[in-house]
């Protein structure tokens, strides 16, 4: 019997060999292509009704009825427009995180997300959130690394009075959390940092008035993260979408257009579109970048929803194509790239500011303050003739406007409340995530194990803190989510369950090594099957920075020594 090979062109009576049929992608729910029923649960949530509807409902329903009363699909899903999760119920280890045990770990009280848009507060909203925390959440107050102010142990009994409160002085939750444009990462020194290039709070503001809230943009395949600023410090590698500022040579200060930022279980840094938007067309451009997520988003799994993944699929050059055809209908200028920072600017320390007055920033441990400190913070910058806070992308806090008389009292002020202005390298650079205290989806605990790992740090390396002169950074992450930016510090810890080597599952860590953002942005060196335990973080810690000072040579940063370490070294 003869094959489709033996046939030649002049065996014209032979069946013509088929075509094999191209497999048949499957629909991954993009509305721009039609696909516009749900395709699992949480989409279907958004269609039954807007999130941003659910409001009402806590205002009249769920306020009165309590914790009890809460419809499911509100409870877990449309409550997060409004800044609230419900946190973790105490006494439940990491072996029983999981989806499986959501019943469980379902505690009756809320996580709730104060969004502070480029971290920018006055005195009066302060300590109203000073207020809201000793009042309704049991002293709690967490600065977050997207310039947010989180509490626990909120009831939602007390909802409506803690956004009556919030609203009175110009602050809110609306879409703290959720399927939408989250809070608006600015610089700390916006319009006053005498090395930015450009001031972005009015494009900021913009987009906040236009948009947040608007129903038009509240239900996106995930969650939308965006920065602004005129200097690298708002970690823009890792937004949906960035505005970084820099000097066009023929058109003048400016911003770069970066998307498509990311991290999680698939970390991807943001790429740059090549064009420069001045100030006044920022908020036109970020409407365009966020409707083309909103239609051609993936939708049909929560794994690939976010932005990163269509232009991993698509390509810088189509995402600008399809930006400037359909959704702008003008092109965009072709612009340069901003030159590098070699370090994070997280603005810790004394400044000079634009006005002739100082910034002084100082270190909570991982940003965990509480209302109490929240509410002596106002008082000393107000003892220091200052009425503006700021929030950092690094869990830090800025006083401004300080005069040079006031900066020596101020810093004693606040260096007593736990804030020093000049911390120690391992307080001043490490990071973390909530964790288990009340994090349904963390395997370990990280911003309460953080608060005794950094003077425990101090006091082991105390005999070398000064032969560091470049930055060793340490992000402590609960999960694979990376809340807490695992995999771009020097030494990121994701917390899993370990076999401590007798058999038993213990609270523990997969290491990154050699992370970063900036000069020399990329993801961290995992080494293969080498995990700690909780127990070890200190112990390990000491060991690789020791070895680090020991071999690096002169300049070198941890990450440049990580790629030639041998590996033994870094375990």
């Amino acid at each position: 019997m003869s094959s489709i090979t033996d046939v030649t062109p002049a065996d014209e009576s032979a069946t013509p060999a088929r075509r094999a049929r191209p497999a048949q992608r499957r629909a991954e729910g993009q509305w721009a292509l039609g696909y516009r029923e749900p395709l699992n649960a949480n989409e279907q949530t958004k269609k039954d009704d807007n999130p941003l509807n659910v409001r009402k409902r806590i205002e009249n329903i769920y306020a009165q009825t309590g914790f009890d009363g809460i419809d499911k699909s509100d409870l877990r899903g449309r409550f997060r427009w409004w800044g609230l999760y419900t946190q973790r119920e105490q006494g439940y280890d990491g072996t029983y995180t999981g989806d499986e045990n959501i019943d469980l770990l379902e505690a009756k009280y809320f996580m709730m997300r104060v969004r502070c848009d480029a971290g920018a507060l006055n005195l009066a909203q302060l300590r109203t959130i000073a207020g809201i925390s000793t009042e309704f959440g049991r002293d709690t107050a967490d600065l977050s690394d997207r310039e947010n102010v989180q509490y626990h142990w909120i009831e939602v009994e007390n909802v409506p009075e803690i956004w009556r409160r919030l609203e009175s002085v110009g602050l809110k939750t609306t879409e703290a959390c959720g399927d939408c444009p989250r809070v608006v990462l600015g610089s700390p020194l916006a319009g006053e940092s005498l090395d930015e290039i450009i001031d972005g709070t009015p494009a900021i503001d913009e987009i906040v008035r236009r948009y947040i809230g608007n129903p038009e943009y509240s239900n996106l395949p995930r969650k939308f993260k965006t920065a602004i600023s005129g200097q690298q410090d708002v970690v823009h590698e890792i937004n949906d979408v960035a505005f970084i500022g820099v000097e066009h040579p023929e058109h003048g200060p400016g911003f770069d257009l970066w998307v498509g930022g990311g991290l999680s279980t698939n970390p991807m840094l943001a790429q740059r579109v090549g064009a420069w938007v001045p100030l006044e067309e920022v908020a036109d451009v970020w409407e365009g970048v966020v409707a083309i997520f909103r239609d051609y988003g993936y939708r049909r799994l929560r794994s690939k929803a976010r932005l990163k993944f269509l232009i991993k699929d698509w390509g810088i050059e189509k995402f600008r194509e399809v930006l400037e055809t359909e959704y702008l209908k003008r092109p965009l200028i072709d612009g340069p790239a901003p030159a590098a920072p070699e370090r994070p600017i997280d603005h810790v320390g004394i400044q000079k500011l634009r006005n002739g007055l100082n910034a002084v920033g100082v270190a909570p441990i991982a940003g965990r303050v509480s209302g109490t400190i929240l509410s002596k913070v106002a008082d000393a910058a107000e003892r220091a003739g200052s009425d503006r806070i700021r929030f950092t992308p690094y869990q830090k806090l800025i006083v401004l406007d300080v005069a040079d008389d006031k900066v020596e009292q101020l810093v004693t002020e606040l260096e007593a409340l736990g804030l020093p202005a000049s911390p120690s390298p391992w307080r001043k650079n490490l990071m973390a995530c909530t964790g288990i205290e009340f994090c349904k989806l963390s395997f370990v605990e990280t911003r309460k194990r953080s608060q005794a790992l950094v003077p425990e740090l101090e006091e082991r390396l105390a005999d070398i803190n000064a032969q560091l002169d470049v930055p060793v950074t340490i992000n402590i992450n609960g999960c694979p989510n990376s809340c807490a930016r695992s995999q771009i510090a020097d030494i990121g810890f994701k917390g899993q369950l370990v076999d401590d080597g007798e058999g038993n599952q213990v609270e523990g860590f997969q290491v990154h090594l050699g992370g970063a953002l900036g000069f020399d942005a990329k993801f961290g060196r995992k080494l293969r099957q080498h995990k700690v335990t909780s127990a070890e973080l200190g112990d390990y810690i000491e060991r690789v920075v020791r070895t680090f000072v020991k071999e690096r040579t002169p300049g070198e940063r941890f990450g440049e020594w990580v790629v030639r370490a041998e590996e033994a070294d870094l375990r």
